[in-house]
């Protein structure tokens, strides 16, 4: 059985055959077999070339047409999304693991809110309260000049305004609560296979985590933290709406009827948001067996009664109030600053357990000293904070015309002073990730210059040539840069916060934006202000552009999307446990295909079957095969090329896949080889320690191959053999050879089987 990786693949391609059909499964996944392969289980001793080979392809769970690259709009999700499965791996604290993972799930919140206040800033305080309140402003755009307040019509009044911009961030709202609905239906209501009657072995208790029934079938804890996190965003609506109005009420000759309303307001929404904090933290997912119980009906009803309560604010919001006018901006400065402030000591909480994890039961090649969870966290509070900072310094842009948003020379204030400060951050953080790539590169050309005097020495008997080792050792510095990914992302991350909180501490001790904060020192200083602060807001307008483009290409160009889609496949590999509007797991639909053909075919036939995985394939197979009870992993073998389980997922999620818990997997099924070439960037050998299953991890790895097979012509191979890096590993007469092996290994450990008619293959 074939599993294809990254980028997909047809079934006449893996299978090598222009007539292939499916067997089982549908337009989204499936089995194929050849033509002639159909019925091969009713003819078991007609003599073959080689055993019967199946495709499993599942290219459209992770591409489809150009629309779904709209999903990169929410990285910053997918990413919080990781660093819960980036926990350290020390079982026996089990309450600091549990406090990890509840602190990610309030990382995860906060960026829900982060990301609704930003839209409220476009729309509420931007476009209505100021634009819509400016003469100035609302005069040239004629979309805006029904609710001006020039025109003095019914929508002119402030409250009035407000309560209809409100509409557009609770109908994005509901749109994210529909696609996190929508995609768990398509992608992950897969049932496990239930548990075989004879299966005695625990599902917990020091199994890995992969092996629990219940692992890849957590609907409860997907809908229970879509209803918190949809309730949430609601109430960050309707508590911006109830702030401006009460603010007002308050004032001298403000309604004290109305004033009343609004504090009642005021309990209900802060009742409403100590449940819905209480939901994300109250409990995680529950993996030993399938979650699919319904919460409680209070949870279940958590989004219904924020929607009232918003609907309630904007009637608050929208009475008449004689007397009320739009001046100045809306108070989001605290609330931005609130938000940037509880995430930093968030992180720093989470990097402390982590910290604590991580010394209770060290991986030697854990990535950053345990520290991975925090970092990938800290990128996705960035990637946030610069999102929010970068629309609403860009929306200010275009609604103010020529003028510079906060500078006092437009018809508007514009944003709040912590998104501009924010903002500012933009351009120093990306000529500071241009300088780690230059640094990236420098060290990819020292090592390819160190490479030219070995590579020759792995071909004994060839007459050098210059520019073919030139291009193998290119191919093998490149390659090796994927393991400078740790101190990359924790020094993107360190820079981060260290930008982030020097914009809290400038907007806090200043008051005002960074071209107006710099007024008085010298002029060189003052316009590097005021450039950074116009050069932010276009750095996210063409940011989302090329998002957009090449997400857009990933789904569609199978070149783009093996450069796109490493990160891409790996943090939609993960089921949804941090934060429900991040894109679906293919795997919780993955999994439980190849789980299910397995167990059925060994049990319908009793043959022997090889699962064949190549790079993100090889993950969904290991994932595959911890699911399989005892009696059908005895009659399956594995065989990985390219593989990241433990080059990539064994480092950064030592939780599932360190060094234990790949050794266990070696244990249970016995039967496995890793093939893997140094000029691959993504896979690598596994790296078994000392003492695994049957105390020989060589039986394992078998590499570095030979790329290219062979240095010149030769009578084999008269023309130049290409350097194939992370693809075609079918091609080298290694794949043959250990598959051989593998099929070997099984007959001998495999009970003979009968002349019941039953074939292997």
């Amino acid at each position: 059985m074939l599993v294809h990786g990254v980028g997909g693949a047809t079934p006449e391609g893996m299978l090598g055959d222009p007539r292939t059909e499916r067997v089982t499964g549908d337009d989204v996944a499936g089995i194929y077999r050849r033509t002639d392969d159909l019925d091969a289980e009713t003819r078991p001793r007609e003599p073959r070339d080689g055993p019967v080979r199946e495709a499993y392809v599942w290219s459209n769970l992770t591409s489809g047409n150009g629309s779904r690259a709209l999903w990169l709009v929410l990285l910053p999700f997918m990413v919080v999304n990781l660093a819960h499965w980036m926990r350290p791996a020390a079982e026996a604290r089990t309450r600091t693991a549990r406090a990890y993972g509840v602190l990610v799930r309030l990382v995860a919140l906060s960026l829900t809110v982060l990301l609704t206040a930003a839209i409220c800033e476009v729309t509420l305080d931007l476009t209505a309260w100021q634009c819509a309140g400016t003469r100035a402003c609302s005069s040239g755009k004629s979309w805006l000049g029904f609710m001006a307040s020039a025109r003095d019509g019914w929508w002119s009044r402030p409250g009035r305004r407000l309560a209809l911009a409100a509409t557009v961030p609770a109908v994005l709202t509901g749109l994210l609560w529909f696609l996190s609905h929508r995609s768990w239906s398509a992608y992950e209501t897969q049932p496990p296979p239930g548990p075989a009657p004879d299966d005695g072995e625990p599902r917990t208790g020091g199994r890995p985590a992969l092996c629990l029934h219940g692992f890849w079938y957590g609907r409860r804890i997907v809908a229970r933290l879509r209803a918190a996190h949809t309730a949430a965003a609601l109430l960050t609506v309707a508590a911006v709406l109830t702030q401006a109005a009460t603010r007002q009420d308050r004032a001298p000759g403000g309604s004290t009827a109305l004033d009343a309303t609004g504090w009642a307001l005021v309990v209900a929404l802060t009742a409403a948001a100590v449940f819905t904090l209480f939901t994300v933290c109250r409990r995680g997912r529950h993996e030993s067996t399938p979650d699919g119980r319904a919460d409680r009906a209070a949870v279940r009803a958590l989004p219904v009664v924020a929607l009232v309560l918003l609907v309630l604010a904007a009637v608050h919001a929208a009475w008449s109030r004689p007397r009320w006018a739009s001046a100045g901006m809306l108070p989001g400065d605290r609330l931005f600053g609130a938000i940037g402030l509880a995430q930093i000591l968030l992180l720093v909480l989470l990097a402390v357990a982590a910290r604590r994890l991580h010394r209770a039961e060290p991986v030697e090649r854990a990535p950053l000293a345990g520290l991975a969870g925090p970092v990938v966290a800290t990128l996705a509070c960035a990637l946030g904070g610069l999102m929010s900072a970068g629309v609403a310094q860009r929306a200010a842009d275009w609604l103010d015309g020529r003028a510079t948003p906060g500078m006092g020379d437009g018809p508007i204030p514009g944003p709040p002073v912590v998104l501009s400060w924010q903002a500012s951050a933009i351009p120093p953080l990306l000529a500071a990730l241009l300088l780690l790539a230059l640094h990236l590169a420098l060290r990819a050309v020292r090592a390819r210059r160190e490479l030219l005097r070995t590579v020759p020495g792995d071909y004994p008997g060839e007459e050098p040539d210059r520019a073919r080792t030139s291009a193998v050792a290119g191919a093998v510095a490149r390659a090796g840069l994927t393991d400078s990914a740790p101190w990359v992302a924790g020094a993107a991350a360190g820079l981060s916060l260290l930008l982030g909180g020097g914009a809290l501490a400038g907007a806090w001790a200043t008051g005002d934006v960074p071209g107006r904060a710099a007024r008085g020192t010298p002029d060189a200083v003052e316009s590097c202000a005021q450039t950074a602060q116009a050069l932010g807001s276009w750095c996210v307008g063409l940011g989302f552009v090329l998002l957009l483009t090449w997400g857009r290409r990933a789904y569609r160009d199978p070149a783009a999307r093996r450069t796109v889609g490493i990160l891409w496949d790996v943090g939609t590999f993960w089921p949804r446990a941090a934060h429900p509007f991040a894109p679906p797991c293919y795997a919780e639909r993955a999994v439980p295909d190849l789980t299910w053909r397995m167990r059925t075919w060994t049990e319908r036939t009793g043959g022997r079957l090889v699962i064949s995985g190549h790079s993100q394939g090889s993950v969904l197979a290991a994932a595959a095969v911890w699911q399989l009870d005892r009696a059908t992993r005895a009659r399956v073998a594995l065989l990985t090329h390219g593989s990241p389980l433990e080059r990539l997922y064994g480092r950064w999620f030592p939780a599932y896949f360190g060094p234990a818990q790949l050794t266990a997997l070696h244990r249970d099924i016995r039967c496995w080889r890793n093939l893997w070439r140094r000029t691959d960037p993504i896979g690598g050998p596994i790296r078994l320690p000392p003492g695994g299953a049957d105390d020989d991890t060589r039986r394992v790895d078998r590499g570095p191959l030979k790329d290219p097979l062979v240095y010149g012509r030769t009578p084999e191979h008269p023309l130049p053999a290409p350097i194939l890096c992370h693809s075609h590993y079918q091609a080298d007469p290694a794949f043959a050879e250990e598959r051989a092996a593998l099929l070997a290994e099984l007959d001998a450990w495999v009970p003979a089987q009968g002349s019941s008619g039953r074939s292997s293959g």
